[in-house]
């Protein structure tokens, strides 16, 4: 069954704005096996200009989709989620993203089309700080398998 195209333009704002730690900063640097000193150390990231460690590039995935799994959870989009699988995933950065930052997510679904029996479904999550600075977009697209029938 297609998915309800009248989801497309559709925003989802975050609740509560997401507190980035070095905690989880280092817990994910560990999970993506990334070793890179900026990511665990505060000093050997002051010595490169940062002001605390920075998350690795993909980290926004932690928090991002939160926003928009709102629509994808409503069963008026038609979403059957044991079909499911990622797509593709982009990151455009304003600037990194450090320990210390409060961050908002709104989550747009830019798009959502057939390709063969399969359906995908865009969004674009534009990260921004509390006090309305940008930090990245993302873009996800999941794919729901045999969704077009």
């Amino acid at each position: 069954m297609a998915l309800n195209r009248d989801f497309v333009g559709r925003t989802y704002p975050s609740a509560a704005p997401y507190e980035v730690s070095r905690v989880k900063i280092k817990e994910f640097a560990a999970a993506i096996g990334d070793n890179n000193p900026v990511y665990r150390d505060r000093e050997a990231a002051r010595a490169v200009g940062y002001p605390d460690v920075i998350a690795p590039p993909t980290f926004p995935i932690v928090f991002s989709l939160q926003a928009g799994g709102e629509a994808l959870v409503d069963p008026e989009l038609g979403l059957n989620l044991a079909m499911v699988v990622h797509g593709e995933q982009r990151f455009e950065y304003v600037r990194p993203i450090c320990a210390g930052d409060e961050l908002f997510t709104i989550a747009t679904i830019t798009d959502i089309r057939s390709a063969g029996r399969n359906e995908l479904l865009t969004i674009r999550s534009d990260v921004t700080t509390v006090t309305g600075e940008p930090v990245c977009t993302t873009y996800n697209t999941v794919v729901e398998r045999g969704g077009a029938g």
